[in-house]
């Protein structure tokens, strides 16, 4: 897999005439006002002035890292203020002892690329922070709501399906209502395609009827665990019905755009089916792998959609702003954007991992999840997906991608190697998913 770290030459004008002062610490103070309540063009002139030389400063330190990136500098440590960068630096001097005994420092070229890919988007992250006053700027944003918006026929597609199955979804018999349920979860994955990070460039819009695809797409589910997850939500709305317990289930989220849109279908479903109680959703907490969900791409996404002339759209925004305000939980987590393998969670994050042992269902999406629950090793096809956890065990959970980088275990026997025959790059194009599930504890 080949980045292109694209340096523009110049951010968003309109954002610099009008951002704020966003750094930890520091109010958004108010600006000089003229007697009749505006600012004045003094402070106009001002403002820009401020703007545009952080401007500059940000695409410079793009400019330096796309240097250091391109000629295989050493890895420096980060400079900012933000609270994860002693942790950052802790874990390159790790690296530094484990992978360089001649006391060589590790550099683009020689060291692991997951953690590369996760540096370099955290190098892009300080480039901002340490470009006030557009330190909290999203250089991602316009990529993801592109997405969106070339992804308008499906989501309406998606949205009145989903109003129109809630309409009659107490009179389905639990086939029926099952059902429904491979059928939303199968959307779930093969709306997992849309990674920005893998053509920064472009967006990949979902142009196609979500529902009319599926069928067509079920050969290439590698492995469908779908069934389990069925019996234990389906075993605990029927014991709930006699003790009154909750039903949690996590999402640890992926892409924004219309894959969120997919993820927020899903979890209205597992609500209006009582198969669920309680969504907690877990975004990024800054801009991330370019396409990555962070609070504001829910919260915009949720605006656009009430915003829409199509009912069944502006519908779905004001249904899912109320549940954030009850029955869905959103947070972030810095250890999300930790280079950090999920198996030392419950030693680098035990706050949340204790969380996540509170759930029933942990739904992680997407590739980069996966490479971080299993390591981003060249295990063999064949490999238990519970033994390459390694530990990692808070709640029974699952995994939801569709296949774009090198690493994949849980296969039968020759499976992998059959596919390897026919479609040599099939772990790399996305054609191929696989919904993965592990319930030991």
């Amino acid at each position: 897999m080949t980045y292109f770290l694209v340096i523009p030459s110049s951010l968003p004008s309109v954002y610099i005439t009008s951002c704020g002062y966003g750094r930890r610490g520091r109010s958004r103070g108010r600006s000089s006002r003229s007697c009749d309540g505006r600012a004045s063009s003094s402070d106009d002139t001002q403002r820009r002035r401020v703007g545009t030389e952080a401007e500059k400063k940000a695409i410079s330190l793009l400019s330096k890292l796309r240097n250091e990136l391109q000629t295989d500098k050493p890895f420096l440590p980060l400079t900012d203020n933000c609270l994860d960068a002693d942790i950052w630096n802790k874990y390159l001097e790790y690296h530094h002892t484990l992978l360089n005994e001649n006391n060589k420092k590790i550099s683009w070229f020689q060291s692991p690329w997951l953690y590369v890919e996760c540096y370099m988007y955290r190098r892009i992250h300080e480039a901002l922070v340490l470009s006030s006053p557009i330190s909290y700027f999203d250089v991602f944003k316009e990529s993801k709501e592109r997405n969106f918006f070339e992804s308008q026929e499906a989501i309406k597609t998606l949205c009145s399906y989903l109003q129109d199955l809630k309409k009659r979804i107490e009179n389905l018999d639990e086939k029926q209502l099952k059902d429904e349920f491979l059928k939303l979860f199968q959307i779930v994955l093969w709306g997992n395609k849309c990674d920005l990070a893998l053509s920064p460039n472009q967006s990949i819009p979902q142009t196609s009827s979500p529902l009319a695809v599926l069928e067509d797409l079920k050969p290439y589910i590698l492995v469908n665990n779908l069934d389990y997850l069925w019996s234990l939500l389906i075993s605990r709305k029927k014991m709930r019905q006699e003790t009154f317990s909750i039903t949690r289930v996590d999402f640890i989220m992926d892409n924004a755009g219309f894959e969120l849109v997919t993820d927020l279908v899903m979890a209205d479903f597992l609500l209006a089916s009582k198969l669920a109680t309680e969504i907690h959703f877990h975004g990024k907490s800054i801009p991330w792998f370019v396409s990555d969900t962070n609070k504001n791409d829910i919260y915009w996404l949720i605006e656009q959609l009430k915003a829409a002339n199509t009912k069944c759209m502006s519908e779905c925004g004001i249904n899912w702003e109320y549940y954030l305000k009850h029955s869905w939980i959103y947070q972030d987590h810095m250890f999300w954007t930790l280079p950090h393998e999920y198996c030392t969670m419950s030693q680098v994050a035990t706050d949340l991992y204790a969380e996540l042992e509170k759930s029933n269902l942990i739904l992680f999406k997407g590739d980069l999840n996966y490479r971080k629950l299993v390591g981003d090793r060249k295990w063999d096809f064949t490999v238990p997906f519970h033994q390459a956890l390694n530990g990692f065990h808070p709640a029974p959970l699952c995994s939801i991608r569709t296949l774009k980088t090198e690493v994949q275990v849980g296969l039968a026997p020759g499976q992998g190697e059959e596919i390897t025959d026919t479609d040599p790059q099939w772990m790399t194009t996305g054609k191929y998913g696989i919904f993965q599930f592990d319930g030991a504890l």
